[in-house]
């Protein structure tokens, strides 16, 4: 079925992108915002992919992709960058207009945010020898580091709504993974993770899930944020 990767990313990208023109939702006005996440995020998550499918640390079953490759990565590889953040950057809006107090109290959310920022940094130490586990864990640092200084209100909320979005995660992840079908689509070097999977999903997972959706909506954040001022200023 060498057609699965494709049909998992326009299977995750459909809904969101017909649900786009919603009239209450309107998320197509976002595109412009998004369109600059994704290349942001890409020009981070692309090279690592690239690097590590090079080195061995991960690796793509050619049983389930077209074949083109660009940069040793499969196009569907590609693909899952823009139709992943894509669904998972609606899915956090939609839930957010639908359920506007979605969100954690300040103090909470600093708390989580301090303890994530020890936990992944510990980790990261501890497992500096896993270059999966230890650039994944360093840049979800990082990343938390830098949201919660800037834009704690956007953590409030993430927090909440991302784990709305691990329930679809982990039904893509898991089929990319190897659930319910013969071989995964996605192979890892396990000596290079912490090798503790949740069904077939490495653990490491679900953090770089969190740092590509998170660093999305940063950035789309932060140009609307700039976007307003600027309307605003003109209005002066």
């Amino acid at each position: 079925m060498d057609y699965l990767y494709l049909l998992l990313n326009f299977g995750s990208l459909s809904v969101p992108f017909l649900f786009s023109f919603h009239p209450k939702l309107m998320f197509y006005k976002r595109w412009k915002s998004l369109f600059i996440g994704l290349l942001i995020s890409m020009a981070i998550f692309i090279p690592w992919d690239i690097i590590f499918t090079i080195n061995g640390i991960w690796g793509f079953n050619q049983e389930y992709f077209l074949g083109l490759k660009i940069f040793s990565l499969p196009i569907e590889e590609w693909l899952f960058f823009i139709c992943i953040p894509y669904a998972c950057t609606f899915t956090h809006y939609a839930l957010l207009y639908y359920f506007p107090n979605l969100k954690l109290p300040r103090a909470t959310t600093k708390t989580i945010s301090y303890l994530l920022i020890f936990l992944l940094l510990i980790l990261s130490i501890y497992n500096s020898n896993k270059c999966y586990t230890f650039i994944n864990f360093v840049l979800a640092t990082i990343l938390i580091a830098i949201v919660i200084n800037k834009d704690p209100n956007l953590l409030s909320s993430f927090y909440l709504t991302f784990l709305v979005m691990l329930i679809p995660f982990f039904i893509v992840n898991g089929i990319l993974t190897g659930s319910f079908i013969t071989n995964e689509v996605v192979w890892y070097n396990n000596s290079e993770n912490l090798n503790i999977r949740l069904f077939t999903i490495p653990i490491e997972d679900t953090v770089y899930a969190f740092s590509l959706i998170l660093l999305n909506l940063f950035v789309m954040t932060r140009f609307e944020n700039k976007r307003k001022l600027s309307i605003s200023a003109s209005h002066l």
